[in-house]
């Protein structure tokens, strides 16, 4: 059955059981490897006293066991890794299971970092925190990756950007195999990498060396093995190299301050990089038809290599470098100039890749991005693409069998909206009432999460929406604060100007309000109520607005045909 062919909870239900018996086989493998191991050194040591003690067997023998002992040790390394990937892999299979069955609330990242108390819609629509769009979303390794995914959904993209997201998502829905990789590269690729820090880090000022001082060190590296070389031939005397190491303690004077500052600065950049590298590996093995996917793997390419390839020469530069603290080659690393010219090499990587160092971790963090919302794809079969109007259309909303994308598809109830001005059979606002709990606010955040979805890039779990571009305003979950001073009622009417504001700024706005200005009085509510709406769609903005006070109802005979009760 192939993945098509499959349901996704068959699917992930069938890798679970794959990856759960190659964990428990490679488990079985690694103890007889490690068994083995230890039988071929109980036969050294047995080989070892008849040889060297007894002297009934060549020493010659020793080296059966020893070869032995080598293989199994390598077979053993292989085995555990194959059983870590398979713990990963089941742990990853088990999360998406959890996503398609109801059990992710607290399982995923949350994106707590994000959260904006003051932003307009975010805490409304439960976009971040405990059970949040972010949490059933984010499947990123990085925390760039994070990072971009928690700003398209806290704010609407161009409309060519969310196209050209779209078909990179339905590209990526049924690349299972690609994002599982992904989740195989070992739990320490997750890193809290800051890509502004790396980009700075690339692009600062050169460390400057003094002219030709590459050619100076490694002709200095050679003239002392060539003087000691000479001296163990006894064709020279010491003289001659000790004067070549002289001439190198100079040398190592002169650049000491800039060899100080490259050695430093590099050691956190490189063990990062050396995590992203993974990442990009994979990424580079894909084939994409995609634009976007094509530019972002283009993204990766300098002077004809590969981002990876060019990160595995820092990498090697590095590690030649840090040898030089081994105490046993320290003693060859001091002529030979070794810290120098690496530091050396390492700068002069940095002045030819650092400016491109920005590029690729937001290359990985972007597509990082684009499988969170391809997975959700995946996992939503039913979930469509939205068809994006033009600005010109004015605010609109026209969806069909909308529903909540937190809820799952057999619990979530559809509903049809239609908002929109200029929209045959619609109108630019909707009054809400109905009873408690049957479902008045879970309409005003289906709506609103789908339309953040949709300039997200995201499918979005409709039947059928053509949504504008829409600046979302809500006041749906709106609180006090002591550490602010700031009673409820003084709350909501902050958040209220702050969306009036939006559409007397002309941006197309969509707004979702929630009892509005419960906490008053029902004269001075319904007076105010009725002031705040009627010039939110006075300025073109479209809305939900739920309320318990059937008087509010009374607002559509002052919109007429603008307005539209409809009840729960």
């Amino acid at each position: 059955m192939s993945i098509q062919d499959a349901s996704p909870l068959q699917e992930y239900r069938s890798r679970l059981e794959r990856w759960q018996t190659e964990h428990a086989a490679s488990g079985v493998r690694s103890r007889q490897l490690g068994n083995a191991r230890l039988v071929t050194g109980l036969a050294a040591v047995a080989i070892a006293a008849l040889a060297i003690g007894a002297g009934v067997l060549s020493p010659w023998w020793l080296l059966v066991p020893l070869l032995v002992f080598v293989v199994l040790a390598i077979l053993h390394d292989r085995a555990d890794k194959r059983r870590d990937a398979a713990l990963r892999g089941t742990a990853y299979n088990e999360r998406a299971l959890a996503r398609m069955e109801n059990r992710w609330v607290g399982k995923g990242h949350q994106g707590e970092t994000f959260r904006d108390p003051k932003h307009l819609y975010a805490d409304d629509l439960d976009l971040l925190g405990p059970g949040s769009a972010f949490e059933l979303l984010s499947t990123s390794r990085t925390a760039t990756g994070e990072r971009m995914l928690a700003e398209w959904l806290l704010a609407p993209s161009p409309p060519k950007t969310v196209m050209a997201r779209q078909s990179a998502v339905a590209e990526l829905r049924g690349r299972l195999d690609l994002r599982e990789d992904i989740a195989l590269m070992g739990e320490d690729i997750r890193t809290a990498i800051d890509d502004q820090a790396m980009k700075t880090w690339g692009e600062r000022p050169v460390v400057r060396f003094f002219p030709g001082a590459r050619w100076v060190a490694l002709a200095l590296a050679c003239g002392a093995v060539l003087t000691l070389g000479l001296f163990l031939a006894q064709m020279l005397s010491l003289r001659p190299f000790l004067a070549v190491v002289l001439a190198e303690l100079i040398f190592g004077l002169i650049v000491r301050d800039a060899v100080r500052r490259v050695a430093v600065l590099v050691s956190t950049p490189a063990r990062e990089l050396k995590l992203v590298r993974l990442l990009l590996e994979r990424l580079e093995k894909e084939q994409f038809a995609a634009p976007h996917l094509v530019h972002l793997t283009h993204a990766l390419d300098v002077h004809g290599l590969t981002a990876s390839a060019e990160i595995r020469r820092l990498e090697r530069a590095v590690e030649y470098l840090d040898s030089a603290r081994n105490q046993f080659f320290r003693v060859f690393a001091a002529p030979l100039v070794w810290i120098p010219q690496f530091t050396m090499a390492i700068e002069a990587w940095r002045q030819e890749c650092g400016p491109h160092i920005g590029e690729w971790i937001a290359a990985v963090g972007e597509f990082e991005a684009l499988c969170s919302l391809a997975t959700f794809a995946y996992e939503r079969p039913d979930a469509v693409f939205p068809e994006l109007a033009a600005a010109d259309d004015g605010p609109l909303f026209d969806g069909m069998d909308v529903r909540h994308p937190l809820i799952i598809r057999d619990h979530a109830v559809g509903n049809d909206v239609k908002l929109g001005a200029k929209l045959n059979g619609a109108c630019a606002l909707w009054i809400v009432s109905g009873s408690n709990m049957s479902g008045k606010s879970t309409l005003l955040r289906a709506v609103g999460l789908n339309t953040a979805l949709a300039w997200a890039g995201a499918p979005v779990c409709c039947a059928r929406l053509r949504v504008s571009p829409l600046r979302i305003g809500a006041s749906i979950r709106v609180n006090d604060s002591l550490v602010d001073n700031k009673s409820r009622f003084y709350a909501e009417i902050s958040r209220l100007r702050d969306i009036v504001d939006l559409a007397r700024a002309g941006q197309p706005t969509l707004f979702l309000l929630d009892e509005l200005l419960s906490g008053t009085n029902s004269h001075d509510r319904r007076i105010g109520a009725a002031a705040v709406i009627e010039g939110l769609v006075e300025r073109g903005a479209i809305g939900l607005v739920t309320t318990h006070d059937l008087a509010l109802a009374e607002i559509t005979a002052t919109l007429g045909e603008r307005a539209r009760n409809v009840h729960f």
